[in-house]
């Protein structure tokens, strides 16, 4: 499967929503469904109280280095640049490693509908297809739903030395199964 598809989404409660690959187009709406959040789900994202998000992590965030970086979102059934999103992972590769950073954001708009399952799919597919094989993110240590979902994915959490609120969990990705011929 290619990581870069759109797949429709049929929520539970009846809405549609586009699982596809964030667009530079998506800047616009991304940073103004940021200001609909609330202080606990910007907390657990940025791990301290974010205000806004600056015109260069949007950049960064909505146009990733090929090769380096993957962002998924989940949004309405329109073009990019004009659909609300309302969930959105990002995969940063270490420099010069075969690791990666997540991070993941599912807004209350859209919470309990296993979206966060399925952008974290996404992102083990595009990293396999991308030579990378560990994926780590840190969370804080009170992110119960993160630390679950992460645990049912099969990530190992680990105390964080630096930082007692943090936790550390990883995942190291099994090769995909080779095709036969």
């Amino acid at each position: 499967m290619r990581p870069e598809r759109t797949d429709v989404l049929r929520l539970a409660d009846g809405r549609e929503l586009w699982l596809r690959p964030v667009q530079p187009a998506d800047a616009g709406p991304i940073a103004g469904g940021f200001e609909l959040l609330g202080e606990e789900e910007v907390r657990s994202r940025y791990l301290h109280p974010v205000k806004a998000l600056s015109e260069d992590y949007l950049r960064q965030l909505v146009a990733p280095t090929p090769g380096e970086g993957f962002a998924v979102c989940a949004a309405e059934p329109l073009p990019p640049g004009e659909a609300l999103v309302g969930a959105l992972a990002r995969l940063t590769r270490d420099p010069g490693r075969d690791s990666a950073e997540f991070a993941i954001l599912v807004s209350h708009f859209v919470s309990g509908q296993g979206l966060g399952q399925l952008l974290m799919l996404r992102l083990f597919e595009w990293a396999r297809a991308h030579g990378i094989h560990r994926i780590w993110g840190d969370v804080l240590d009170g992110n119960t739903a993160m630390i679950a979902l992460a645990q049912s994915l099969g990530f190992e959490r680990h105390a964080s030395p630096d930082d007692p609120g943090l936790v550390r969990v990883t995942l190291e990705l099994a090769a995909p199964p080779k095709r036969r011929r």
